[in-house]
């Protein structure tokens, strides 16, 4: 790879994105390749107290909420994201821009022009290589939850619009977003990924 490869987990809450996080880095690693694990929000030092304000901090207003999490990104791009790429690392992120469009723009009712436009300034214009969208019915997600956090509290009806979100934006960009069901063993769905990252390391996208 002339540069790094930059893989995205996104989803709604429960369906298992940190297990398979895990488990596509320990495959990618024993393939050979060097591997990253990062998320958001929250993985850098701004990014932590950025994450408290926002999963377990008081309520914030819609525009508030929507600009910490550009301001994490921005940190995070700048600070984690782009330096492993620049070394050809494989990076696997749990959570990125498509997030922000599913909960911020569907599921809060924000603009999402303006919240693309917003996402292309944090990131510098920045996009995943591979989006793995792990699809399971909010119900069954929620039903996983331990303690909830601040978004996780919000009412079923909210997580039914961050759902069609992501099935909008997976709609819309076949060729990034790959819709992988998340129901089933976590080896059952660690192999579905698994089959979707090996083409992108081998192949164009068209072929996949």
């Amino acid at each position: 790879m002339a540069t790094g490869l930059f893989i995205t987990l996104e989803g709604g809450d429960g369906v298992g994105k940190t297990t398979q996080q895990v488990l596509l880095a320990e495959r990618l690693r024993q393939e050979g390749y060097a591997c990253l694990c990062t998320r958001e929000p929250g993985d850098t030092a701004l990014g932590r107290r950025l994450r408290d304000l926002l999963l377990y901090g008081d309520p914030l207003a819609r525009v508030t909420e929507l600009l910490l999490y550009a301001a994490d990104r921005a940190e995070h791009v700048s600070k984690v994201i782009a330096p492993a790429l620049a070394a050809r690392r494989v990076v696997v992120c749990d959570r990125f821009t498509d997030s922000t469009l599913a909960y911020q723009g569907y599921g809060r009712g924000l603009d999402l022009e303006k919240i693309r436009l917003l996402n292309h300034l944090a990131t510098s214009g920045l996009q995943p290589h591979l989006t793995l969208w792990l699809d399971l019915p909010p119900e069954v997600g929620m039903a996983r939850k331990g303690i909830p956090d601040r978004l996780e509290q919000e009412r079923l009806e909210f997580h039914h619009r961050v759902y069609q979100g992501f099935q909008v934006l997976a709609a819309s960009e076949p060729q990034r977003i790959v819709r992988v069901d998340a129901e089933g063993s976590r080896v059952e769905v660690a192999n579905r990924i698994w089959s979707e990252v090996e083409c992108r390391l081998h192949h164009q996208p068209a072929s996949c």
